[in-house]
């Protein structure tokens, strides 16, 4: 499993691409996406991404919605036009940072 401190600064951005990909989804859903899509080597906690997905909202990069489900109110994240563009920006910062880490993990060459 990977380490909590290297997901921490990369977590908005990777619920920023899920959102991107899904027209909108839960918090449990989004929970059991990145776990299925990383086999289970990312389990993200609801401490974890509630006070992000509060945070986007905050910031106008998410709305959300209510529905019932199973005579329980669900709420779906979604992003707003402004939102779209906030997440390929820092999907874009996130791929740049990948490659410098990439760079720096490569084993050095003697010349």
């Amino acid at each position: 499993m990977i380490p909590k401190e290297l997901i921490k600064g990369s977590l908005k951005s990777l619920v920023l691409k899920l959102l991107s990909e899904n027209s909108r989804m839960y918090g449990y859903e989004i929970t059991q996406k990145v776990e299925e899509l990383t086999s289970g080597q990312i389990k993200l906690t609801f401490g974890a991404l509630y006070p992000i997905l509060h945070k986007l909202e905050t910031d106008g990069i998410v709305v959300t919605e209510s529905e019932i489900f199973n005579s329980r109110v669900r709420i779906y994240y979604k992003l707003t036009v402004s939102g779209k563009s906030v997440a390929q920006e820092k999907l874009k910062e996130l791929q740049e940072f990948v490659d410098v880490i990439s760079l720096l993990l490569k084993p050095s060459f003697s010349i």
